[in-house]
């Protein structure tokens, strides 16, 4: 099972003596303990188990392609690395530590000082390190490698905790030798235990005939980061007491019998082996997605299915076509065809927001199901940020998996959020939240993961473990939704992360309605650049920057040239009539009764949540409360969730949405409208923005076909029209509102503007056509030439500088964690996360690390009574049970029940920009930690625990950091100055 070499009686029948004596792993508690022989044997099992049933076809072949031979050479040196990782614990530094077992050992001649001896010393020689350097010290001395030859193996045993050491550490271990053998007439036996060890693994593994060969391999810096992550994998599970139990009680158990009976209680489903999909495109899209009868596939999900399947091999496509052409699941249908190609073992879907997450995790769910062989399949899913617990879908996922198995990460201990009940999930497509996947450090192991963009990007982070998160990515097909929305900060790690995707030879898919040229030009040159990009003449991306067809499909291959396909437009098209209006209220409240004389829809899209509320306020003053919907970022998590089933509901396609409002109806929404909705409305009115995500707004306007040209809708919003304010257009260059242009900058708004002004010309304007129009108005105010009027250059060049310095400051910042590019072939990982930012996950905290954003705070909503008593929002609706969720009590003398605090954490909100600066965020928490509950503050409080809570009063009102806050179920959060 591990390998040839393999002796009849494993590892154990090749030792003897004190080296039995040695200890890996002790539990205070039950004073059991775990030799370091077993552990070894049992981490080499495992990794071999993982790499036969767990490891991505994708994965083994990328190892196996840096080795004389193999993938059957890349399994015998995983197995061996994994057998041989925790060589360093057969150390004084390590054995010290408890005083019984290292009694035993100093027994049979492996004399060492105390722990308090050793003293801080002990801190120069962690048994990772330790382990590096004996297992250098053996290849060198035995099998006469040299010290540049060791290191690219050695550093994934010094790695194996997280961080590859750094060349200052290792020094400093050398001069410290004692550490590793304690002096006088022990060092020879500590010596002779940690060859007879490492003999021995070398011999049981199959190994020590393939060394000399070896030797002359310089091993890719992705390939090291790799076979670390095998080994963490492996240390992990082998480490788990629950699966490999200690001495004695478990001595009796042959090695063989203990791995079977630890692999059947850890049951890791398989990684996603799907077969080269059959058909064309109308018949995959049918059997994936359920197309209705008679609809047909659009062109760009045919051509990108035939992109897919003559690439010379999977790589990086980027898909750009209008809002609601079908992008997702042209993503998806490619997603498989490249899988399928390349032996990627999953997919992740990266979107911009924890929301737009939300609402792919179904539609994931959805395609899973009906995969081919979907009903004897068992998947592992995920649902990736940090609020998925609170998501219905993933949570029944949860309840359901019948997995008992809860492992923690060995060196960061940790809580499952969730104890499984008894119950299995039937057929189609067993969907798993697979126990032992749901630590931090493990969740993006799952084989299928939809979440937000920064799980992604974490992957370019310099952090710990971070081996571990590109073992998920490479992995996977990877999938990169919404483009154009991450800014240059966001960008600088994407851009890295795709220089390592394109190293590991990880499928990509990008998707954006609304793309910069210049940005496509980046993002591939990222993913097929590395050291070949560089050497490579610039001018093979040029049709890449320069190419202005819509739809289009990008492909390359890792260090490939670029291939450009221009789809033909789908026969949906709509013509926008745009106006500029003042930005008066009067002015919008009399616009709006004149337009929905005869009836109709209208989103009025804002960029600040303040002029939402004020827009909103006015307008129910002339149309009524019933008639004016609010919808906007400030609202705790379970009322926004409802907002977007709401609207959903009510706005929705042709045949799908219910109660589609028959007397004049208003949403004032802020950007909260614009991504991942498939609301459709009679009119549009919106703040002026950046054009390509004024495109983005434009598409939830005449989204759907309404009847024959229109006809179901009223008479005078038949032609589709969108009224631009949010600017003083009076002015002799147009000046935006003063909250816009913190929110974007004036550069863009005035790029936009004037990208838009042939739209707007009296007497000379035509309609902005969509699609047609999308390329080239993003082409115009995405690059650098001239724009607009002559009288405009002063303005625009001034503002011009502004956002090149904020730019260039956003690009210094990132790059400071950011990790660097894949080194040369040989080079090992020593510092490779140096000066890193240690932990990386996603709080707000962690997110703040790949997002330019300030750092929030983050409250749970509750309410307090007059009598100091605290419970949940009264409004809350019941459960999918029917249980009653609102106004139940919240007891400061216990936890409460598990319905009652999943209840009150679904009422998270994030308090608006005002609580971020510094002065006001640190008075805001020590007031918030007035209301500090110690009865919550336990381990099995996870819902509550750490908390702030922002209680409001029966009014839904209270004051915080000098503010004053305001509640409602319709409007949000309020916060006006107190």
């Amino acid at each position: 099972m591990t390998g040839e070499g393999k002796s009849s009686s494993g590892l154990r029948g090749r030792l003897d003596g004190p080296v039995l004596t040695v200890w890996a792993k002790h539990d205070r508690d039950s004073d059991g303990w775990l030799p370091l022989w077993r552990h070894m044997e049992d981490s080499a099992a495992v990794a071999g188990l993982l790499w036969d049933t767990w490891l991505p076809a994708g994965v083994r072949r990328l190892i196996g392609s840096a080795l004389p031979g193999g993938e059957q050479d890349a399994r015998r040196l995983a197995v061996w690395l994994a057998g041989v990782h925790d060589i360093g614990k057969a150390t004084p530094a390590f054995a010290c530590q408890v005083d019984q077992l290292a009694n035993r050992m100093d027994a049979q001649g492996l004399e060492m000082r105390s722990q308090q001896s050793i003293g801080p010393d002990r801190r120069i020689a962690p048994h990772g390190l330790a382990g590096q350097a004996l297992l250098g010290e053996w290849l060198q001395e035995r099998h006469g490698w040299t010290v540049k030859q060791t290191g690219q193996f050695t550093v994934v045993v010094g790695g194996h905790h997280g961080v590859p050491p750094e060349p200052g550490q290792i020094a400093a271990l050398h001069k410290h030798g004692q550490l590793l053998r304690t002096p006088g007439p022990s060092r020879a036996v500590w010596r002779r235990v940690q060859d007879e060890l490492l003999d021995a693994c070398a011999d049981e593994y199959g190994v020590r005939d393939r060394l000399d060969e070896w030797r002359s391999v310089k091993l890719p810096q992705p390939v090291q980061v790799l076979l670390t992550a095998l080994v963490i994998v492996a240390d992990w599970v082998a480490s788990n007491a629950d699966l490999f139990p200690y001495f004695p009680q478990d001595v009796a158990r042959s090695s063989e019998e203990r791995v079977a009976a630890a692999w059947r209680g850890l049951d890791l489903p398989a990684p996603w082996c799907p077969d080269d999909p059959e058909g064309d495109a109308q018949e995959l899209f049918a059997s994936r997605f359920g197309l209705p009868p008679g609809a047909k596939v659009r062109p760009v999900q045919e051509a990108a299915v035939e992109l897919a399947r003559t690439m010379d091999e999977p790589g990086l496509m980027v898909i750009e076509a209008p809002m609601g052409e079908g992008k997702t699941e042209a993503a998806l249908a490619v997603a498989e065809i490249f899988a399928a190609r390349s032996g990627a073992g999953g997919v992740l879907f990266a979107l911009p927001t924890m929301a737009t997450g939300n609402a792919m995790f179904p539609r994931l769910l959805d395609w899973l199901k009906r995969l081919p062989g979907a009903e004897d399949a068992r998947y592992s899913v995920l649902l990736a940020h940090s609020k998925a617990a609170l998501n219905e879908d993933f949570a029944e996922l949860m309840r359901e998996s019948g997995h008992r198995i809860i492992a923690v990460d060995v060196d960061a201990p940790e809580e499952p959020l969730w104890r499984p009940s008894d119950k299995t999930r039937s057929a189609p497509a067993e969907l798993v939240a697979h126990a032992w996947l749901r630590g931090r450090k493990k969740a993006m192991l799952s084989s299928f993961v939809a979440g937000t963009v920064d799980q992604l990007l974490f992957a370019g982070l310099k952090s710990r473990h971070l081996a571990m998160r590109h073992l998920a990515v490479a992995g996977k097909v990877v999938v990169i939704d919404e483009a154009h929305a991450y800014d240059t900060y966001m960008s600088v790690y994407l851009d890295r992360v795709l220089s390592w995707l394109g190293a590991y030879r990880v499928p990509v898919v990008v998707l954006s309605a609304t793309l910069p040229a210049g940005r496509r030009r980046e993002l591939v040159e990222a993913y097929a650049g590395g050291k070949a990009g560089a050497a490579r003449s610039a001018a093979e991306f040029e049709a890449v920057g320069e190419a202005r067809a819509y739809p289009l499909l990008t492909a390359v291959t890792p260090g490939g040239e670029p291939v450009l396909r221009s789809p033909e437009a789908s026969a949906r098209g709509t013509d926008v009539i745009l106006e500029r209006i003042d930005d008066s209220l009067d002015a919008l409240v009399d616009r709006l009764t004149d337009e929905l004389d005869g009836g109709g829809c209208v989103l009025v899209v804002r960029n600040t949540v303040r002029r939402v509320l004020e827009t909103a306020q006015a307008l129910r003053a002339r149309f009524g409360d019933e008639n004016v919907t609010v919808a906007h970022s400030c609202f705790i998590d379970v009322d926004r969730a409802a907002k977007d089933a709401d609207l959903l509901k009510r706005f929705g396609p042709p045949g799908k949405a219910e109660n589609r409002p028959a007397e004049p109806h208003i949403v004032v929404a802020s950007q909260v409208a614009e991504q991942s909705l498939d609301v459709d409305f009679d009119l549009l009115v919106t703040d002026l923005c950046p054009v390509d995500l004024l495109l983005q707004r434009m598409g939830r306007l005449h989204r759907h076909q309404r009847g024959e040209r229109q006809h179901e809708r009223p008479e005078r919003l038949r032609r589709a029209r969108c009224l631009v304010t949010g600017v003083d257009w009076t002015a002799d260059v147009p000046a935006p509102v003063r909250g816009s242009v913190a929110v974007y900058g004036a550069h863009m708004l005035l790029r936009s503007a004037a990208a838009l002004l042939p739209h707007f010309e009296e007497g000379h304007s035509r309609p902005v056509r969509l699609p047609e129009d999308i390329s080239p108005l993003v082409q115009t105010a995405y690059t650098d030439g001239p724009a607009g009027p002559e009288s405009w250059a002063p303005a625009m060049a001034e503002a011009f500088e502004q956002y090149e310095r904020h730019c260039a400051d956003q690009a210094g910042r990132a790059a400071v964690f950011r990790l660097e590019e894949a080194g040369r072939d040989g080079k090992p990982l020593f510092g490779w996360v140096a000066a890193g930012v240690g932990d990386a996950d996603d709080t707000r905290t962690g997110r703040a690390q790949v997002r330019d954003s300030r750092e929030s705070l983050e409250v749970v909503v509750v309410q307090q009574r007059a009598d100091g008593s605290l419970t949940t929002v009264p409004w809350l609706a019941p459960d999918r049970h029917g249980n009653r969720l609102a106004g139940l009590e919240l007891s400061r003398d216990q936890v409460p029940p598990t319905r009652t605090a999943r209840a009150a954490a679904s009422c998270g909100l994030r308090l608006p920009i005002q609580f971020s600066y510094a002065e006001v965020m640190d008075r805001a928490i020590e007031e918030l930690e007035g209301l500090y509950v110690p009865a919550w503050q336990v381990k099995d409080s996870h819902w509550l625990s750490g908390q702030l809570i922002l209680a409001l009063d029966e009014d839904c009102q209270t004051r915080l950091a000098g503010f004053s806050l305001r509640y409602s179920e319709s409007d949000g959060l309020e916060v006006t100055s107190a």
